[in-house]
């Protein structure tokens, strides 16, 4: 694959880069550096926004958990969740109502070359392909 095109990031990737849990951290860390220098973009849903805030406060406190959120929401375009997301989601066979947002928030963003996971299970029935976050590293160095 060449550099360029746009991919939708799982709220656990985000996780893994801006706690850097190992041993994950370093696949996150090389996809965000691209989207930084510009060689793809990353969608992110404003829905993970949420879920990493509540995630990093337990971990870092409020203060931090914003410092890092701001680091992130400059390297990333935060795709919305609109009532017709949610009612997607209600209706759909994904067995993860989080992920099934997060689907349908893809989705809406359009033009989406794959959604960037490491819970690749969830997302049996997705209609965009799914990939991890070694497996898109692999295709973009290829």
């Amino acid at each position: 694959m060449a550099s360029g095109g746009k991919f939708f990031l799982g709220t656990d990737v985000g996780l893994d880069h801006l706690a850097h849990r190992q041993p994950f951290a370093e696949y996150a860390h090389r996809l965000l550096a691209l989207s930084e220098t510009g060689r793809l973009i990353l969608c992110v849903s404003a829905l993970s926004f949420s879920n990493l805030y509540y995630l990093l406060r337990k971990l870092r406190g409020h203060d931090e958990a914003l410092v890092l959120l701001a680091k992130l929401k400059l390297l990333v375009r935060v795709s919305a969740v609109t009532e017709a997301e949610i009612q997607f989601a209600l209706s759909s066979r994904f067995k993860d109502f989080e992920d099934a947002i997060q689907h349908f928030a893809a989705k809406a963003e359009g033009n989406v070359g794959a959604i960037i996971t490491r819970n690749k299970v969830d997302y049996s029935v997705s209609q965009i392909p799914v990939l991890s976050p070694d497996e898109i590293l692999a295709q973009i160095d290829a």
